[in-house]
């Protein structure tokens, strides 16, 4: 039976081997059904090795360039909380009256002497003369005053001067009269007439001596007279001077080189004494850079500084450090922060730093509160 079985066994395996058969698909379908395999990075690299390459000195030459920035940056301080400062001001006249000329525009740049403005000067001039007027009138109560105190002084010289010599003379006529009668060629009665004379004449020189006290206080009242007189032409003459200054004041100039801003008066105008006719900004111009405290650990005066000033990005600027402010910025406010309280937050302070340009070019029109951006080398 196994014989049997054995001999027909590959007979009747076969038929079910052919079923199966089917099952199994060929080669060729099994290789092509089954995924692609992708390419290597190393194979990518190949394909692309030009923009492979170019990406790579691409990440050097950033990575040097950022270490070269880090390397150079670190020794400087910035901020971009920083403006141009001056100390612009209001030109006014200091006397009033109608402008007559305004020969500046807005804008304009003026030297120092430049004539602003012009007010009416004819109300100036008639003051002027009638100070003249004045004085003169003074200078000559100042004479009449000393000359009669010259006068005064003559006739006290004269009057002593005259008593004296009568008074000299009756006394040597007495000594004649009295040297005759001695010798017995006088009379008696010329000794009496010559001494009668000589005590007459000492009372006139009594009465001349009082009326030379009298005359002398009246010189005194006249030396007042006199003071009062030279302090009325000193009075006169500051207002001569006075009126001479109001003059000049009718012609507005510069104090000093700069720009007209705001140009606000005009010509027909009537304004008063110290009213604003323009505003003026100084060449002198500076930079406050409000730097964190943080960073002034390293920070001293006369350090370089670079500037780039944000309307003129092309432009590069040089300066030094001028000075930094002891305190901070809200310190010297109106209204200066209290921190004294439970509430206190710990904020970083700004530190106001002057910083002076060392040569403001002259085609640049810069003023104040423009904003920049300064570079302080502080290591």
């Amino acid at each position: 039976m196994d014989a049997q079985t054995r001999e027909r066994g590959p007979s009747a395996e076969q038929p079910q081997r052919a079923k199966e058969a089917p099952r199994t698909p060929p080669d060729h379908t099994s290789e092509t059904s089954q995924p692609a395999k992708a390419p290597s990075l190393r194979d990518r690299l190949r394909q692309h090795w030009l923009l492979a390459t170019a990406g790579a000195f691409v990440l050097i030459a950033a990575l040097i360039s950022g270490l070269l920035y880090w390397l150079e940056a670190r020794h400087y301080e910035s901020t971009d909380d920083a403006f141009v400062a001056a100390r612009s001001f209001s030109v006014a006249s200091k006397v009033g009256g109608y402008v007559t000329d305004i020969p500046v525009t807005d804008n304009q740049h003026v030297s120092a002497g430049d004539l602003l403005a012009r007010i009416d000067e004819r109300d100036y001039r008639i003051a002027i003369d009638q100070a003249n007027a004045q004085v003169a009138s003074a200078k000559a109560n100042v004479a009449n005053v000393e000359a009669q105190i010259d006068s005064q002084q003559e006739q006290i010289k004269q009057a002593q001067a005259q008593a004296q010599a009568q008074l000299q003379f009756s006394q040597e006529e007495f000594k004649r009269a009295e040297d005759l009668v001695e010798k017995g060629a006088g009379t008696v009665q010329r000794q009496q007439q010559t001494r009668s004379d000589l005590q007459a004449q000492q009372a006139n020189t009594e009465r001349a001596k009082t009326a030379v006290t009298a005359a002398q206080l009246g010189i005194k009242t006249l030396q007042a007279q006199l003071e009062g007189a030279k302090a009325q032409l000193e009075q006169s003459q500051a207002q001569l001077d006075q009126a001479k200054l109001n003059l000049q004041y009718t012609n507005v100039v510069a104090a000093q080189s700069g720009r007209v801003v705001k140009l606000s008066g005009a010509k027909g105008t009537f304004v008063t004494a110290g009213q604003s006719l323009m505003m003026f900004v100084p060449d002198e111009v500076w930079i406050v850079a409000n730097y964190k405290e943080t960073q002034l650990n390293d920070m001293r005066p006369g350090q370089p500084v670079e500037i780039r000033i944000d309307a003129y990005p092309g432009r590069k600027l040089t300066g030094h450090v001028d000075s930094v402010q002891p305190g901070s910025g809200t310190a010297f406010s109106l209204l200066p922060a209290e921190n004294a309280t439970g509430n206190y937050v710990k904020v970083v302070q700004r530190v106001p730093v002057k910083i002076a340009v060392d040569n403001w070019p002259a085609d640049l029109p810069v003023g104040p509160g423009m904003s920049v951006v300064p570079w302080t080398r502080v290591r």
